[in-house]
């Protein structure tokens, strides 16, 4: 009797324990679900990060006003991960789309509560913004160019003889060394700071400025013109040694503005001073400022174009550099336009699936675009050989193409890739790039020069 009034007891605990193991069971395979969720959205992050590291074009403005939305999906999707099918996980990557500020955090100001993020949030409607921005590019542009121009003579044989068009030490060397430098400090240790001033402020140095100083396109066709005399060791080298310089730039750049960093930091603490407070009065924080700050840059966008067409007018004929320099300034805007709206392409993959996330198709799209254009231009040059033509051709490539290519958007891709989980990328990506432009340049260039004798 004691024996049948105890069986049920052990039956029970018996079925909690198998109800146990099953709850203890789901458990384990919902946290390795989740896990495995967790690593592919990490991976996809990634992926996404070191396409946008360099520019993320006019999708930048969009993210801004809608980072928190974006938090929100992400947080969301990390949420539901275990009970995610792995059908469905593509979509994640989707809805939670990767800001620029994923790889260039910016700051957090403690001192700041909920109400004066809002605040700051206030500026110009999304049109007006789109226009700011548009007029930033083209003034820092310009600026880029003017700056790529003296720096090519500053080097070249008229003044210190270090390049030469006959040496893997191109005329764009030391412009594209002194960019992708710039970058490591404003495009990635100050980047940050720069966008609590202004988020267009940054678009303009980095996209604008940084990416007209540098030139791919240039850069390319100084390599042809060495292949096309036979030189085809120089040429390889020169794109080695391009390479190799401008990685080197950016990591230069970085380590000192990191250094520059620390010891900001320390004058600060030394003083009693928080670090955030430098930014207050500089801030554009209100429809005014904004307002303010896009005018002024208007009416200096409006008096560059003016002095470029008037010089541009006094000097055509007689085919002088300066000529060449004013008619780039005029075209640099429409390149810099045409770049910043390819760089939405960064990080969105191919086909609806978005594959290849890591590449940065927009950017890789502009430098082979101007190369090959560059390439054309200059056998139609070859070809015509007109003084009032070659103007003309060579102040579309130093202002325009020169401004739609760019090394230190494309090095910082590169620089971020190398440091990621998938340092092989970096190395895929540099002689996609290069190997096809070059190749797109010897049938455009190469073949037509040798065919006509015009070598």
């Amino acid at each position: 009797m004691d024996h049948e009034t105890n069986n049920p007891e052990p039956t029970r605990t018996g079925a909690f324990s198998r109800t146990g193991s099953l709850g203890s069971s789901l458990r384990k395979r919902s946290i390795s679900m989740s896990s495995a969720v967790s690593l592919h959205i990490d991976d996809d992050i990634e992926s996404e990060s070191v396409s946008e590291a360099g520019d993320i074009g006019d999708r930048a403005l969009y993210s801004g006003r809608h980072s928190s939305s974006t938090r929100l999906s992400l947080d969301h999707a990390m949420e539901g991960a275990a009970v995610i099918h792995p059908e469905d996980l593509h979509k994640i990557s989707v809805v939670s789309p990767v800001r620029e500020d994923a790889i260039f955090p910016l700051p957090v100001d403690p001192s700041k509560g909920p109400g004066d993020e809002k605040q700051e949030k206030q500026g110009l409607p999304m049109l007006l913004e789109y226009i700011s921005c548009l007029v930033h590019l083209a003034v820092f542009g310009i600026l880029g160019v003017f700056t790529r121009y003296l720096l090519e003579k500053l080097f070249g044989p008229s003044v210190s003889g270090v390049t030469s068009n006959q040496t893997i030490v191109y005329p764009n060397l030391p412009s594209n060394m002194v960019g992708s430098f710039l970058m490591g400090w404003w495009g990635v240790v100050f980047k940050g700071n720069i966008s609590r001033v202004s988020d267009i402020l940054a678009i303009g140095l980095t996209t604008g400025y940084l990416g007209s100083v540098t030139t791919f396109s240039g850069w390319n066709q100084k390599m042809l013109d060495l292949s096309v005399n036979g030189h085809w060791v120089q040429a390889i080298l020169g794109f080695l040694v391009g390479l190799f310089l401008a990685a080197y730039s950016i990591i230069f750049g970085i380590e000192t503005a990191k250094g520059f960093r620390w010891i900001l930091k320390r004058l600060n603490t030394s003083m009693n001073k928080e670090e955030p407070s430098t930014y207050c009065n500089w801030r554009l924080n209100s429809f005014r400022h904004h307002l303010a700050a896009m005018v002024v840059l208007l009416l200096f966008l409006g008096v560059l174009l003016s002095v470029s067409g008037s010089l541009l007018k006094n000097e055509f004929g007689s085919g002088s550099s300066g000529a060449q320099l004013w008619l780039a300034c005029l075209v640099a805007p429409l390149g810099v336009w045409i770049r910043w709206f390819l760089a939405r392409f960064n990080g969105r993959g191919l086909g609806k699936s978005g594959i290849l996330r890591w590449f940065p198709f927009g950017t890789l799209v502009a430098n082979v675009s101007a190369a090959g254009i560059m390439a054309g231009l200059s056998t139609a040059e070859k070809s015509v050989n007109n003084m009032k033509f070659s103007t003309i051709a060579t102040g579309i490539q130093l202002g325009f193409l020169g401004c739609l290519s760019t090394v230190s958007t494309f090095i910082a891709e590169f620089n971020a890739m190398r440091e990621s989980k998938h340092p092989w990328r970096a190395y895929v990506y540099a002689s996609t790039t290069m190997g096809v432009s070059f190749i797109l340049g010897i049938l455009i260039y190469n073949i037509p020069v040798w065919s006509k004798g015009l070598a």
